[in-house]
């Protein structure tokens, strides 16, 4: 059914997510970073500089498509002029990875900018599978789907998130996409194991892993309230779960999220390099 090929697959190294600020950098003295990650809704225009200077990093760097706006577990159908804008650059693109988040975004028309959680139900399994169905076959290809990062749990949950998203990788064909800060920050929130979730999830449908930072807070309660902001460097004790997570499972495409106060080149860099150095050091 997925006859579209990719121009080529992530390489089970560093990528970092592209900001048109780092453009020269990166052509410059990309090192160590070897794939780069966009967010769909940044290139679904047909042309200007955006588009060009994406053309001409595709020739250089594999590239994953992210998308944000999808609403995959949103109560109505997907917007069908969003994935067919969607569909477009893909077909131009054709990149390593297409992925999307495991939440909604989305009511009666409106869009409400966030990735609001859901409830852990066989009918909501149901209507995700649907979803992701619908976008493979008009993409022609098998997407990935990412753990979100929550702040509650609600109590008409049927089964627990690993439960929730194997089934639906197991029923649609698709993979999964790990992002080890999210685990951190919804384990954390929900006075959960963190290590006990990575050493449960099914590492043979992980495609790609996803680092970032997050701010601290606290409840009202005084308890610690982690936010997954993507706005400042990964913090040691997600370092480590990232280990963990490469022992287990092996090494894997590895994405370093900053979208938020964006700092120079170097920083960024750096933050690949750390990554570079965990995946060279576990999988040795």
């Amino acid at each position: 059914m997925f006859d579209q090929s990719p121009k080529a697959t992530l390489p089970a190294g560093p990528g970092v997510g592209y900001k048109p600020q780092h453009f020269s950098n990166i052509l410059e003295a990309p090192a160590p970073v070897e794939w780069l990650e966009i967010h769909a809704e940044n290139y679904m225009g047909d042309g200007g500089r955006p588009i060009a200077q994406l053309r001409h990093l595709a020739e250089r760097f594999p590239i994953s498509v992210h998308g944000v706006g999808l609403s995959i577990g949103g109560e109505g159908p997907l917007d069908r002029d969003h994935l067919s804008r969607l569909k477009h650059l893909v077909a131009w693109l054709q990149p390593a990875s297409f992925s999307e988040h495991l939440a909604w975004s989305t009511h009666e028309g409106a869009f409400l900018n966030d990735l609001l959680p859901l409830p852990y139900t066989r009918k909501t399994l149901a209507r995700v599978s649907e979803h992701i169905e619908e976008v493979q076959e008009a993409l022609g290809r098998a997407m990935l789907l990412e753990n979100p990062s929550t702040y509650l749990a609600f109590a008409e949950t049927e089964m627990d998130e690993i439960e929730f998203l194997t089934g639906i990788a197991r029923r649609t064909g698709c993979g999964l996409l790990l992002d080890v800060n999210n685990v951190f920050v919804a384990c954390t929130n929900r006075q959960a194991d963190p290590v006990d979730y990575i050493d449960r999830f099914p590492m043979d449908l992980v495609g790609e892993i996803h680092l970032g930072g997050h701010d601290e807070q606290a409840d009202d309660a005084g308890l610690p309230l982690l936010i997954d902001s993507h706005g400042c460097e990964v913090v040691d004790p997600v370092w480590a779960l990232y280990a963990h997570t490469l022992a287990r499972g092996g090494a894997k495409p590895t994405l370093i999220e900053w979208d938020n106060d964006v700092p120079e080149w170097p920083v960024l860099a750096e933050e690949a390099a750390r990554a570079a150095r965990v995946l060279e050091r576990v999988t040795a």
